[in-house]
């Protein structure tokens, strides 16, 4: 009598729990989202930018060039300025006075409320018949006040001013925590030794935040690129295109229906922004 003897497959198929199924399932509508409101647009813009012709003709416009130069003037001022502030007011609200906690609260309030309603009343303070800087201070002389946001430089300027002071607060949050990782007993000793202040801060406060510092920084030039409101909601660009940045020279191109050239104005930041985030990455991954 011959005995057939079937062998079981190799690998047996598992099957699901029922967590794991369900786990699996509620997963799907984040990967749709993600796919959708994510993958898509950015692959779609990078398709529309696709064209060499439409960076040529990129180039070729001159509001291109001298938007190049304004955003490379905000980065290297604004983000400069704003980390040296925020890295000496961390020190300043490290003390624990009473008076020093109450103004730490009304200081992050600038960080705290939305862009919109804030930009937009100083862009009202700044109005050169009913404004109340001109209101308040020159008519009081009898005298016109300037025409603040006619003048592209004191519009860029400005513009930098409402991003520091919009940013600032968070920024020195951030510096604050690092100051408050560093064991006091390093203080208590260069004290002993009769260290200055400006001794314990180059010997002790430096060395130990140089590294949160760095990647703070560039943490912060890639948000900075794409600030939009600071520039749009305070000068919308103007006067005559004279204070965009890259970040809202899309939003030109777009109302002059050439979206060829306002997905180009974005794909140009990349050179910029990709060695930023790899280097920020390489820092972060030690």
């Amino acid at each position: 009598m011959t005995t057939t003897t079937i062998a079981a497959p190799a690998a047996a198929r598992k099957r699901l729990s029922t967590w794991e199924f369900w786990g699996r399932a509620f997963v799907v509508p984040y990967l749709l989202i993600f796919l959708i409101f994510v993958l898509y647009p950015v692959g779609y813009g990078l398709w529309l930018a696709r064209s060499p012709a439409s960076y040529v003709k990129l180039f070729d416009d001159p509001i291109f060039f001298r938007t190049a130069i304004n955003t490379v003037v905000f980065l290297v001022v604004a983000i400069n300025v704003k980390m040296v502030i925020a890295l000496f007011l961390s020190g300043f609200f490290l003390h624990t006075r009473w008076w020093i906690k109450v103004l730490s609260v009304i200081f992050i309030l600038p960080w705290a409320v939305p862009s919109i309603p804030t930009i937009l009343s100083v862009r009202f303070m700044l109005n050169p018949e009913w404004g109340v800087i001109n209101q308040t201070i020159f008519r009081l002389t009898g005298l016109d006040g300037p025409n603040w946001l006619n003048d592209p430089t004191l519009a860029l300027g400005f513009s930098m001013l409402m991003h520091i002071w919009k940013s600032l607060p968070f920024w020195t949050l951030i510096l604050l925590a690092g100051r408050m990782a560093i064991p006091a007993d390093q203080y208590e000793a260069a004290s002993v030794d009769g260290a200055t202040t400006w001794q314990k801060f180059k010997y002790i406060t430096w060395p130990s935040m140089k590294g949160l510092y760095l990647t703070s920084t560039l943490l912060s030039t890639i948000w900075t690129l794409g600030d939009f409101n600071s520039v749009y909601l305070l000068t919308g660009g103007g006067p005559a295109d004279l204070t965009h940045v890259l970040a809202t020279l899309g939003i030109r191109y777009l109302r002059l229906d050439q979206i060829e050239l306002s997905m180009a104005a974005i794909v140009v930041t990349l050179p910029l922004v990709l060695p930023i985030v790899y280097f920020m990455m390489k820092r972060l991954s030690k």
